[in-house]
């Protein structure tokens, strides 16, 4: 069965239609679904309508002539209007890398938010680095073209090695507690958000960057993610499972869901493992007759800007849902 077949009805048209709110979908919908490559006037066009219209311009609207928002030297706080989170939010809604803001932004991510171990730190300190965030940064930085600086490659680099433990020696003085994702702000327990902010970021290395130590890195995150149930998200923890696991949103801050969980997955290349089964019945539980998929999270009301409205069938969701099934259909990393 081709994961065309799974859907209740074709989004496409929906997620291909103009869109000023959400031009982004249009944009990621011709690239990875209809595999157009950057060139296509479709999606130069696309691209340029994403700087134009929609959230992106409006979070632009409010940055400092230095790069910053809020607050100069502070990349983390406040949480999600902040210079981290601007980085992030900007690189998934699909904002163009190569605008001289965005590499402001940038360069204010590296001012003051990597440490002296190559990782990225809430407040650019040893101590204030956890995973979740770290591989959030290398993630949003590779998208938006930075893949060449050779400060992402130490930042990829050190993340790979505090994954393996080979020669990072800067546990317990951060977040980051041992090797194998142990983490401070999961209690000290293997953290299973970090571990997919870790996948998700390293599989998007490019593979001149796969070194031996980011492929040990790739192979020991999915090692830990699927040595646990992916769809019931029982990863270690202390007092209860987090319900986020299972509530689908857009944009991503550190909070994980399912969802990316098997997106990071599929990238790294596990798609036909079976062990995801019942993950993917998951998502696809929560599509209605349309083959849509509704907003269940959201950072509305904190944000520059709201992305759609939650509770409503959402362009984001469901370009991430029917993606990760596309994806989902490469085979590998079967047990």
């Amino acid at each position: 069965m081709t994961w065309e077949l799974l859907l209740n009805a074709d989004p496409l048209p929906w997620l291909l239609e103009p869109d000023e709110a959400n031009p982004g979908v249009r944009l990621f919908a011709l690239r990875d679904l209809l595999d157009r490559p950057a060139g296509d006037p479709q999606v130069v066009a696309a691209q340029d309508t994403v700087m134009r219209t929609g959230p992106v311009p409006t979070i632009l609207d409010a940055q400092y002539p230095d790069g910053y928002w809020m607050k100069p030297g502070s990349i983390y706080s406040p949480k999600y209007r902040g210079t981290v989170w601007q980085v992030l939010f900007l690189a998934q809604l699909g904002a163009d890398g190569r605008d001289e803001r965005i590499r402001r932004a940038v360069e204010c991510v590296f001012e003051h938010g990597q440490a002296e171990s190559g990782a990225f730190a809430m407040s650019g300190t040893p101590s204030t680095t956890i995973h979740c965030l770290w591989g959030n940064l290398v993630r949003a930085l590779i998208d938006l073209g930075t893949w060449g600086d050779e400060r992402l490659a130490r930042a990829v680099d050190a993340l790979a090695r505090s994954v393996t433990g080979d020669g990072y020696g800067w546990y317990r003085r951060s977040g980051i507690q041992a090797p194998g994702f142990f983490c401070s702000a999961n209690y000290g327990l293997p953290c299973g958000w970090g571990a997919v902010r870790v996948l998700w970021a390293l599989a998007r290395v490019p593979a001149e960057g796969r070194t031996p130590v980011v492929e040990a890195a790739i192979e020991a995150a999915v090692d830990f993610l699927l040595s646990y149930d992916v769809a019931r998200a029982d990863y270690p923890y202390k007092e209860r499972v987090s319900s986020s696991w299972f509530k689908f949103g857009y944009p991503l801050g550190y909070v994980t869901d399912v969802l990316l969980n098997l997106e990071a997955l599929a990238e790294a290349g596990c798609g036909g493992d079976p062990r995801l089964d019942e993950a993917v019945e998951l998502v696809l539980s929560k599509q209605d007759a349309r083959g849509r998929w509704p907003m269940e999270y959201s950072y509305n009301g904190k944000m520059w800007i709201d992305v759609e409205e939650k509770g409503r069938p959402s362009k984001w969701v469901t370009l991430r849902a029917v993606r990760v099934l596309k994806r989902m259909a490469t085979k590998g990393c079967t047990e």
